[in-house]
This record gives C-alpha cells, sequence and structure tokens, in this order.
C-alpha cells in the first residue's frame, strides 16, 4: 500500500521540506545570521553564504550546531562551542546557532507555516491504513511549527532537536535520531520507512537499515538524493497516492 514494499509498519517523516514549507525560512536565516558574521569579520574579502549550494551541501537536515560547524569549517573558520547562555550572535557556535533560531522565530512569526497537501494527504492515508507515523526532525522548533500548520496530532511520536539534545543523539546524516524514532513506534528499522529531502537525511535512512528511503525532490536534486541512498524519488509524496487515495506500487 501507499507505494511503500510490503511488511512496512511505520512511517518516518521529516519535517522541514516534507512536511511544512519551512525549508525555505531556513535557508533564509542561515544566510542573515551567516551573512552578518561573514561581513563583520571578512570586511571588503566578504564573500556571502550562498541558499541554494552552501545550504543543501553543509547544513540542510543537521542539528542547528552542527550545520554551523560544518559550514564554518568548510571557510576554514574554527569557533569555541560557547554555551546555551552566549548570546545571540556571540562569535561562538552556540552564540551563532541562537541568532539563526531567533531569526527562524521572527521569520515563522511574521509568514506563518504553510504545508504541503500531497504531504498531509499522504500521512492521513497512512494512518488510515494502520501504519504509525512519527516526526523526526533536527529542528529545535518542531512541536511549535507543528502545532502552528496544525497537524501536531498526525503523529504518534516527536524526535527533535530538542531530543537529540536531551540524549546525546547524534544528528543527520548518522541514523540516531531515525532510528530513536523506529523505537518510539515500536518498530525494527527494517519495517519502517523515512521520508526526506535532505541529503544528509536520506544518507541517515540508509545508514539506519530502514526498509525504505524515500527522498522528496522540492529543488530539483533527484540524481543526489538517489546517490546519498534514497530507494525512491518523488517530486511530492503525493505520486505515491493513486487518484483513489488508495496505495499503489511505486
Amino acid at each position: 500500500m501507499l507505494g511503500l514494499p510490503d511488511g512496512v509498519t511505520a512511517c518516518l517523516f521529516d519535517m522541514d521540506g516534507v512536511l511544512t514549507r519551512t525549508a525555505t525560512v531556513h535557508a533564509a536565516a542561515w544566510k542573515e545570521m551567516f551573512d552578518e558574521f561573514l561581513r563583520e569579520r571578512e570586511g571588503p574579502s566578504f564573500r556571502p553564504f550562498d541558499q541554494v549550494k552552501e545550504y543543501d551541501e553543509y547544513v540542510d537536515g543537521k542539528r542547528r550546531e552542527d550545520g554551523t560547524r560544518s559550514f564554518l569549517e568548510s571557510r576554514g573558520i574554527t569557533l569555541p562551542e560557547g554555551s546555551p547562555d552566549d548570546p545571540p550572535g556571540a562569535p561562538t557556535i552556540e552564540g551563532l546557532g541562537r541568532r539563526k533560531n531567533e531569526i527562524v522565530l521572527r521569520r515563522l512569526a511574521e509568514d506563518g507555516v504553510d504545508v504541503y497537501p500531497g504531504s498531509v494527504d499522504y500521512v492521513r492515508a497512512a494512518r488510515a491504513a494502520g501504519l504509525a507515523t512519527a516526526v523526526v526532525s533536527s529542528s529545535a522548533n518542531t512541536a511549535q511549527v507543528l502545532d502552528a500548520a496544525r497537524i501536531a496530532d498526525l503523529f504518534d511520536a516527536r524526535i527533535d532537536g530538542l531530543t537529540a539534545k536531551e540524549r546525546n543523539l547524534a544528528g543527520k546524516p548518522a541514523p540516531d535520531m531515525f532510528l530513536a524514532g523506529a523505537e518510539a513506534l515500536g518498530t525494527p528499522p527494517s519495517q519502517a520507512v523515512v521520508f526526506e529531502d535532505a541529503l544528509a537525511g536520506v544518507a541517515a535512512g540508509r545508514a539506519g537499515g530502514f526498509g525504505c528511503v524515500v527522498g522528496v525532490d522540492r529543488i530539483g536534486q533527484g540524481a543526489a538524493l538517489r546517490e546519498h541512498g534514497a530507494s525512491v524519488v518523488v517530486r511530492d509524496l503525493s505520486e505515491l497516492l493513486d487518484r483513489d487515495g488508495e496505495g499503489k506500487r511505486a
């Protein structure tokens, strides 16, 4: 059913870019934060953050601190980790991460949260078919976004950036967060499906030995999603449903 292999009992959905149209919000927030930092640090030699290429390669799908560290390392910049008490914008990993989060919250408050209707339809169909569902997102604002989008009640479990920090789970592309999602649903990875739009998330799904990894191609990176481990790539989850709303095999 639902374009999935036989024996599947659970679905694990990334949020940004799969369920909600917040990936662009995050990309814009990363750019605003990094450009502020780089402009002050580099002066006349300032080179702005690439909101598409560098976001996809270093930041997308990762925990906030991991994305911050990864991008800075790509530019040859090393900063102290800092502490959660660092003010937003302080020249530490924690400080820059807090500044990025501050920008995201401002943008969400200004613009609200839109969902992908095809994804919401798919989640509802999966639940109607008796499959367990969970959200697995690196975002520390997952609960607020799901509530704002009015889809929180569609999921049996939530593993997010706060969970990862509390449990010391490695972020994507490590499989730890998805494995925690499967555990929360009482499902072995081999019977669960990962739905991801980020390269790091697809790699995490493959590394975890999940029954299937569905890559959701929102920006024309289907080949890269396959290279990172997607079993199947779709532009929208509605492609996995037939016109009657029942599953058809992909």
